[in-house]
């Protein structure tokens, strides 16, 4: 066997040389990467793939020939490589390099898991635990080893578990506190791409999931997730098996690997798989979503491996677009097509995308989420919010350029609520802040963008929606100005995305905030610098110390009271944003001590829908969550 890793050199110029002709799932290719070097610095200079070269023996040496695709321009695209006993000659781009073997791998990774106290990391799982698909073999698989069959090695530093301090800490863990563990973490090396990965063990999410990659429009792009132990944790073959898939899965996105539903938003597209990507069999697919007779079906098919394409893109991927710190996770702020209603659709869903009249420059753009069914009852998914992707928003702004909004952090759901859309339950409403992403502010200019959502339903139907126009007003008087200003900083979106954090590396925004608070405290975009601040000083707040302790801050009820309480006054927040504020307010109130307090919010909130003349069916719902969360409230402080 040939295939594997060789590396050279020609001078200045160095090569990591992948051969994949022949053992398991060879899949026909030669690539490779180019580096230059310059005294003692070695620097990213391109990469190449051949896709289809023609392979000869020639005695005891094999000949591999081929036309290749360059990430860089060269006059000279053929590359021919003779390997023969250990090593051999590459001929890139008209240079000679001398190569010798290296590794059975085509890619060598650092992987480091931390769990926090409490939160036990997977091991292993015999495959033939549980029945499975004709013809795969019976072999125990550690993440390692499920990524070693890609021929991908991950190399495991010593584990870590981060010790708690501090009392009250429920280690539920919300996006804010992730972020900071991780730029925490982070802080420790260079700002630059490296085959290096770091996998947090942690309780559980606020949201329930399973999974999350930390992912974010700075150097630190897919070099970090997190999976949650609550929702996995178990001995029996079942859980085992779903720790497995949820360990490779969010480590897959690290390497830059989308949703398989996702692929056709990958840069370059990808083709999606049977059934728009739900039919694949891979560890990118949801099993509850797999459209081969959903979990069961996924389980007794899946052969526990990459897919063809995915074996590609892990072996042969150009450098930038698989090393953890350099491209984006799929689809850069590049542009992309607007998306286009399908030709005919008869899912009997519709999905609507509404927004207020217009947005002061520096006012946070929220929309509203509709999905309604247009003919009889209809059965769907209730993913709603762009945060799990299958919701996607594109916003063509004013110059006419189209982008996709993508969330700061990607959240994975192994589990799906099935809803069902009928004369009882019309309609599934969410709201998201748009105007903040991994690519930075997407409203940072007044004039009129065009917004437009599509909705990947349960069985892969795709129903987008008609475009909402969002415009952006122009700044008025010095104080629209400097508001605006102060709104728009890179820090103060991250905020407005995590609903407010403690880190020390978000320290600028938090100023500007206070700023916004105290110098500006009767502009109308104040109330959401309050907001902000309320949502975050109301929650406790976990934090990774420099020496790796899970330090935790305990809430500031009378902080988030005083600032909540202007909140939930003011005329200009949204419905979804409000009910979530008062909701917030009243347990700011009943960890004060004042459950009576707490429940009246409750009761404000059932009373200020009503005068908004909130439909029946809605309202129905609102006074349930009311009396859900009073019963919450008298459970917690009792």
């Amino acid at each position: 066997m040939i295939s594997g890793l060789y590396q050279g050199q020609d001078g200045d110029s160095r090569l990591a040389l992948r051969v994949d002709v022949d053992g398991p799932r060879p899949t026909g290719r030669v690539s490779g990467d180019l580096f230059t070097v310059a005294g003692a610095t070695t620097s990213y200079a391109g990469s190449f793939v051949a896709g289809a070269p023609a392979v000869r023996g020639d005695g005891d040496r094999t000949l591999i020939e081929g036309r290749a695709a360059f990430s860089v321009d060269t006059p000279d695209r053929d590359v021919r490589v003779t390997i023969g006993d250990g090593g051999g000659t590459a001929v890139v781009a008209g240079r000679t390099y001398e190569v010798a073997f290296a590794s059975p791998f085509f890619r060598s990774v650092v992987l480091e898991v931390d769990s926090v106290v409490g939160a036990e990391p997977f091991t292993a799982y015999r495959t033939g635990s549980l029945p499975g698909p004709a013809g795969s073999p019976d072999r125990e698989l550690t993440v390692p080893a499920a990524y070693a069959e890609a021929g991908v090695e991950l190399r495991l530093n010593e584990p870590e578990v981060i010790p708690v301090t501090g009392s009250g800490a429920d280690l539920a863990w919300d996006d804010a506190e992730l972020h900071h563990a991780m730029t925490r973490h982070f802080s420790a090396f260079a700002d630059q791409p490296a085959w290096r990965v770091w996998l947090l063990v942690a309780s559980k999410h606020v949201g329930g999931y399973r999974g999350i990659m930390f992912d974010y429009n700075d150097a630190h792009q897919r070099q970090g997730a997190a999976v949650f132990h609550d929702a996995i944790m178990g001995a029996t073959p079942q859980a085992r098996r779903a720790q497995l898939r949820t360990y490779v899965h969010e480590l897959g996105h690290a390497f830059n690997l989308l949703h398989s539903w996702q692929k056709n938003l990958a840069n370059p597209p990808q083709p999606l798989g049977p059934d728009g990507g739900f039919g694949d069999l891979s560890w990118m697919n949801y099993v509850q979503h797999y459209s081969q007779g959903g979990e069961e079906g996924y389980w007794a098919a899946f052969p526990f491996q990459f897919t063809d394409a995915e074996l590609v893109h892990l072996r042969h991927g150009f450098y930038r677009n698989v090393a953890m710190g350099a491209d984006a996770f799929g689809k850069g702020a590049a542009e992309i097509a607007p998306f286009e209603p399908p030709v005919e659709d008869h899912s009997g869903l519709r999905l609507e995308v509404r927004a207020k009249d217009s947005f002061e420059l520096g006012e946070p753009v929220v929309v509203e989420f509709k999905l309604s069914r247009t003919a009889g009852p209809r059965a769907t998914h209730g993913h709603l919010h762009p945060d799990t992707e299958f919701t996607q928003v594109s916003i063509t702004q004013p110059g006419g350029r189209t982008l996709l909004y993508r969330p700061m952090m990607r959240h994975c759901v192994d589990t799906s609520p099935r809803i069902r859309l009928d004369d009882g339950n019309p309609a599934l409403y969410r709201s998201a802040y748009i105007g903040h992403g991994r690519d930075g502010h997407y409203f940072q200019q007044p004039g009129e963008y065009q917004v437009r959502a599509q909705y990947i339903a349960a069985d892969g139907s795709r129903i987008v929606s008609a475009v909402c126009p969002v415009k952006v007003r122009f700044p008025v008087s010095r104080d629209d100005h400097q508001v605006a200003e102060l709104m728009l900083g890179e820090e103060q979106g991250m905020l407005f995305s995590l609903l407010g954090s403690d880190s020390p590396r978000l320290s600028a925004g938090n100023q500007a905030l206070d700023e916004v608070i105290g110098r500006h405290g009767q502009h109308p975009l104040a109330v959401y610098a309050r907001m902000v601040k309320g949502l975050n000083a109301e929650r406790e707040f976990k934090e990774l110390t420099p020496g790796n302790r899970l330090r935790v801050r305990l809430p500031n009820p009378k902080q988030g009271i005083e600032h909540l309480s202007a909140v939930a006054r003011d005329p200009g927040i949204d419905n979804i944003t409000l009910n979530l504020v008062m909701r917030r307010l009243a347990r700011a109130e009943a960890r004060q001590g004042d459950l009576g307090r707490a429940n009246a919010v409750m009761d404000r909130m059932v009373a200020t829908f009503e005068a908004k003349g909130v439909n029946e069916i809605v309202m129905g719902q609102i006074r349930r969550q009311a009396e859900l969360t009073k019963t919450a409230l008298a459970a917690e402080v009792s």
